[in-house]
């Protein structure tokens, strides 16, 4: 092996085989390799899920690697428990159950492959794991003792094939939160203390205090690399600055992606709107949801100081979740929580995170800590619901849009005093305007009007979400100084919500003060720097209006490359093309028009154009072969 062609690296390894494999085979090879295969399928996407990589999948084998411990023994257990529900709909001879070891260590990486002693402790774990078990090297469970919600059995030091040394191993319980010794007694997690339990009651010496008991139940901060501010993509701001990741969904049922995203989401938006922070929009953070990447890498890029991250999982009406939250400056953990509670107590689970969030990092509210509540309904699963209505709404077409028209008819229904459902609501007459599926689109952009005004009315003052929207519909009314107003009020009450500030900047692109709106781009883009399409096909306008053509097409590209049929994008590429005079461009362009929508018509479109630039523009499409 040329020592050129590989390097070195510290990673955790998965290795996993299936028990009995020989046997299942031999008994109906067909059954036997079509199960293996849906299992391994399930396998790899819970890897991919858990920002992991499948290294090899030889035969009944499988070697994945993660940057984290944490995400390798998640996705384990994540792994054992979706496995299991599988296995319960088979005869008992048929069901196929794997063994997993997982281990720290240091291997040789060669292109995709990894090799070495690292590699080999994890399949010699594998082997110790019990069928539908996980079992783990000393050098891991050092790494999760006190990070995830599980017991361990302490196995002894273990003598491997091929290792020199003693391997210390632990069995992954799913359920105590207990370590235990064989032969001996147990050590409570995270304290790292054995209490012998030989018939003796436990002595609590009161004497000791609460701050050193929290001293010595609080995880351990193990070190991550640290991000380095010159290789950032923006310098960071003059204040703490966060980019809150996706919490990762470990439940069986891959529908609940809608509770994780929530979550995520709630404590974004609560965080927004505290001056004293810098907070990276939803959208930036949710491009990496399920992509195995490292905090260094996200704090660079979004140019931020704190990440935070977590897990949740649920079983019927049990909510299970963790977070940890990374100072990537300095490479190490401020603080990791675990929770175990009810469904209807996951609103609590959220307010406690934010403080928390606030806490760790030093920060003093000049408000009161009133200003970090959540606005949660009633009912638990009219917010689950509104979760999914809003990603409905966000798919951008008509078919997404009418689901979600449901949705918030059902969520009013069900808690009429709650200002979302309205806002649901509000937004999916707008997105019939946009969209063109509605036969009267003035009736139609008034309905939003009144639906977002009632949900303005329903929430407190400190929460603005609605404003943006809201300002932006009377501005395409023509009534631009109310619009300005609503949008500037937004922008005040949620100082970090970046569609805030792009929704702002298209009002004054409306009203045509474009250099205006050109501040407000460059901060929305700064507070999401991986913004959705509307962002760069709105930046492109005021670019145009200003006649920096160049520029305009660059962002309507961007926009392309986002979203291939996004027709707005086209549209205005035929506009900009035809207006300097590239009419080969232009009518590739409007031929793009035509191919997503083939009964596109001009003179609809024209409806929905709000600007002094109107007739300029139905001039363009004109040129470029629109009718």
């Amino acid at each position: 092996m040329d020592p050129k062609a590989f390097h070195r690296k510290l990673t955790a390894i998965l290795s996993a085989d299936v028990a009995g494999y020989s046997r299942l085979m031999q008994d109906d090879e067909a059954a036997t390799v079509a199960t293996l295969e849906s299992h391994k399928k399930a396998f790899s996407d819970l890897i991919k899920q858990h920002r992991g990589r499948v290294v090899d999948s030889p035969g009944d084998n499988l070697l994945a690697e993660f940057a984290s411990v944490v995400d390798a023994v998640q996705c384990s257990v994540a792994v054992q428990k979706e496995l299991q529900a599988r296995n319960a709909e088979m005869p008992e001879s048929r069901k196929m159950m794997f063994r997993i070891g997982v281990n720290l260590g240091d291997v040789i990486e060669e292109e995709s492959r990894i090799y070495g002693d690292g590699v080999n402790i994890a399949a010699r774990l594998e082997s110790l794991a019990d069928p539908g078990g996980v079992c783990v090297s000393k050098t891991a469970f050092d790494q999760i003792e006190t990070k995830l919600p599980f017991g361990y059995e302490f196995l002894g030091e273990q003598t491997v094939k091929n290792i020199a040394k003693p391997v210390g191993a632990y069995q992954v319980v799913l359920e105590p939160r207990v370590t235990k010794r064989k032969g001996s007694g147990f050590r409570v997690q995270g304290a790292r203390r054995s209490l012998m339990i030989g018939g003796l009651a436990a002595v609590v010496v009161l004497a000791v205090g609460v701050g050193l008991w929290q001293f010595l139940m609080r995880p351990t901060a193990p070190m991550v690399e640290k991000a380095d501010p010159a290789k950032m993509a923006f310098p960071l701001p003059d204040k703490p600055s966060i980019a809150v990741l996706p919490f990762a969904n470990l439940s069986v049922d891959p529908g609940q992606d809608s509770l994780a995203d929530g979550i995520t989401e709630n404590i974004i938006t609560v965080l927004s709107g505290l001056p004293q922070l810098f907070v990276i929009s939803r959208n930036s953070t949710f491009s990496y949801k399920g992509k195995p990447v490292k905090v260094q890498q996200v704090a660079e890029e979004l140019g931020v100081r704190y990440v935070l991250e977590g897990s949740v999982a649920r079983s019927g009406d049990h909510i299970r979740a963790t977070a940890q939250l990374i100072d990537a400056l300095k490479g190490h953990h401020m603080w990791a929580e675990r929770y175990d509670l009810e469904l209807k107590d996951l609103f609590v689970l959220q307010d406690d995170l934010t403080k928390k969030i606030l806490r760790g990092i030093g920060l003093k509210l000049y408000r009161g800590e009133e200003a970090l509540q959540g606005s949660f309904p009633g009912n638990i699963n009219v917010w689950l619901k509104l979760v999914q209505g809003t990603e409905y709404v966000r798919a951008f077409n008509i078919e997404g849009n009418n689901r979600a028209r449901m949705i918030a008819e059902e969520c009013m229904a069900l808690e009429p005093k709650y200002w979302r459902g309205y806002s649901l609501m509000g937004s999916t007459h707008m997105m019939d305007y946009w969209l063109g599926s509605t036969q009267d689109p003035a009736k139609s952009l008034q309905t939003a009007i009144e639906y977002l005004e009632k949900a303005a009315g329903l929430t407190d003052d400190d929460k603005g979400q609605p404003y943006a929207v809201l300002g932006n519909l009377y501005a395409i009314k023509k009534d631009y100084d109310k619009a300005i107003d609503l949008g500037e009020k937004a922008i005040a009450l949620v100082p970090n919500g970046a569609d805030g500030y792009a929704w702002l900047a298209m009002t004054l692109n409306f009203a045509g003060r474009e250099q205006e709106a050109l501040s407000l781009f460059e901060k929305a883009f700064r507070l999401n720097p991986l913004p959705p399409a509307f962002y760069y096909l709105q930046f492109g306008s005021t670019y145009r209006a200003l006649e920096r053509y160049e520029e305009a097409i660059a962002m309507y590209k961007k926009a392309v490359a986002l979203t291939p049929n996004n027709i707005f994008a086209h549209i205005n590429l035929a506009v900009t093309y035809s207006l300097i005079g590239k009419e080969e461009e232009a009518k590739a362009a409007a031929s793009e028009v035509l191919r997503i929508n083939p009964k596109w018509s001009l003179q609809r479109y024209e409806k929905t154009l709000v600007g002094k630039d109107k007739d300029r523009i139905v001039r363009a499409l004109q040129r470029a072969g629109l009718k």
